[in-house]
């Protein structure tokens, strides 16, 4: 899941950016708040000083804010419980109104106008961040509050590439919670949805992960230790029903202080987090990056971000598959196998319907010379069975995701089930080029127009071939003998959803439906007989 949230630097409040993350990296306490000495303070202003904010929305937890004025120039910051200290840009002081305007480090989001105003010995504190409306009050504080509210924090590991560790040699496939349950997940249901994947014959097919996304996550305990929300009573107990049906067990964090969702991130507990998973049993992590954009907002300090649950992860003595969510910035597949990842996220979040689903996988489904054995480009979960697309759609969903050597995680209820969606997933055809031990990722090798066809070589010689067609209308596409990129003679194309086969230099046309897909396997090269 993706709740991007990212960035900007002003010049005005150059001096306290700088020591913050400086700061940041070190593990200090922080200095964005530090009081100016007295000879720096001119034209002083009624504003000016510590600001306690009144409890307000939990997002993003507006903790208290400074206004000083430094060398000529007027500076500031809020400190909040999911970024941090955000410093004001563009500051402004104008008799009894500071204007400024902040932003939670999404580079795609602009920094958005705030006002503060003083009214009758209060701050009248009103703007926006990310899509919260702010309008609050604060009172006048010390600087014994300041430190009292300060926000903490962590250090960051110094950047040294992991070695592989040999898991994931085939792309994941398994469930998670997410497009379908949000953060409304509780124990019983991932239960029933272990019974359901293999009662309906889907772990038989390879699908062994059951993967718990946000809202699983309470509070931490005297020592710091994360416990489970009441929804999870014994996360040991759900794991070792899961490992009893030949499943595994995944769950979901934050680099962050908080969660997309607004549940406890692994902020400053990396470590003593995956030790406390190792310890129940967990096989799979989803790390999100959500609140960790405002505060790792350096490419370099999300990818040691992520590096320091990678090293905490193999430090736990447990063997877990690492899924990177940070929305495919940064080229993360040029470097998601040094942190430890064995998956990444190449975009946002998939919705359940044709447009995002395409944009996810034709478009923004990473760059194939990243993938391969141990290391996948992850346009996100499956929509499959969820109701938004049409059969073909849903077709075009899996054989896309296969043909991409993508991790293939359901989406669905798995426990209401069509018969239809039971056979789509269960395809082992499609599955198998997904699974291919070549680990190739597919690519378009010719487009015209609404066609796009797509070629992937498979580990025995064949090769696989999507004709997908992106248009609204069916279209009759013709075949040529350089689509499948090798020799013809000899072999047959299988179409993977009818079963049937014909010689491959029969097959010269295809009919595809509007928004569907024809997926063809050629079968190996004949090797000659010796006489």
């Amino acid at each position: 899941m993706a709740a991007s949230r990212v960035r900007a630097v002003p010049s005005a409040s150059r001096w306290l950016w700088r020591c913050l993350f400086a700061l940041a990296a070190l593990g200090g306490a922080g200095c964005a708040h530090a009081p100016p000495s007295a000879a720096a303070m001119v034209a002083a202003s009624p504003l000016q000083g510590v600001w306690v904010i009144a409890q307000g929305a939990a997002f993003p937890g507006l903790r208290y804010l400074r206004i000083a004025q430094r060398d000529g120039h007027a500076q500031g910051s809020i400190t909040t419980d999911w970024y941090g200290d955000l410093p004001m840009q563009l500051l402004r002081l104008d008799g009894t109104v500071a204007r400024f305007a902040i932003d939670n480090g999404n580079t795609r989001l602009p920094a958005q106008p705030w006002t503060a105003t003083l009214e009758h010995g209060q701050l009248h504190l009103v703007g926006r961040i990310w899509y919260q409306q702010i309008d609050l009050r604060a009172t006048r504080g010390s600087e014994a509050d300041a430190a009292r509210l300060a926000f903490q924090f962590a250090p960051l590991p110094a950047y040294t590439p992991l070695p592989s560790d040999g898991l994931a040699r085939t792309p994941p496939l398994g469930w998670n919670s997410w497009n379908r349950f949000g953060e409304h997940i509780d124990d019983a249901t991932v239960r029933r949805i272990a019974d359901a994947m293999v009662a309906s014959g889907l772990r038989d097919a390879g699908y062994v992960y059951v993967n718990i996304d946000d809202g699983w996550q309470g509070q931490r305990d005297r020592d710091g230790v994360l416990q489970p929300n009441a929804r999870f009573p014994d996360m040991r107990a759900l794991a070792d029903y899961v490992h009893a049906k030949g499943l595994k067990l995944g769950l979901y964090s934050s680099p962050g202080p908080k969660s997309c969702a607004g549940y406890t991130g692994s902020y400053g507990h990396v470590e003593q987090d995956a030790r406390t998973w190792a310890g129940w049993g967990i096989d799979y992590l989803k790390y999100d990056l959500c609140s960790g954009e405002g505060i790792f907002r350096e490419p370099q300090q999300v990818r040691r971000a992520y590096l320091q649950m990678g090293q905490a992860l193999r430090a736990s003595g447990r063997p877990i598959v690492y899924s990177l969510c940070e929305y495919g910035r940064d080229h993360v597949g040029q470097w998601g196998r040094e942190v430890g990842g064995h998956l990444w996220r190449t975009t946002g979040d998939i919705e359940d319907t044709y447009a995002k689903m395409a944009a996810n996988g034709f478009d923004h489904n990473g760059d194939p010379a990243d993938a391969g054995p141990g290391g996948w480009n992850d346009p996100d979960m499956l929509e499959v069975g969820n109701g938004g697309m049409s059969e073909d759609e849903y077709r075009t969903h899996l054989a896309l995701w296969a043909m991409s050597a993508a991790p293939l995680l359901l989406g669905n209820d798995l426990r209401q089930m069509t018969p239809v969606t039971v056979a789509l997933l269960r395809n082992r055809a499609v599955l198998a080029i997904d699974q291919d031990a070549l680990g190739v990722q597919g690519r378009a090798v010719r487009k015209d127009g609404a066609i796009e066809i797509w070629r992937k070589p498979l580990a025995d010689g064949g090769v696989a071939l999507g004709v997908f067609n992106r248009d609204a209308q069916p279209h009759l596409v013709v075949l040529t003998a350089q689509d499948a990129g090798t020799a013809l003679q000899g072999r047959r194309w299988r179409d993977l959803w009818q079963g049937q086969t014909r010689p491959a230099r029969q097959l010269r046309s295809v009919q595809v439906a509007a928004h569907g897909v024809v997926l063809l396997r050629l079968s190996p090269p004949q090797v000659a007989r010796r006489h």
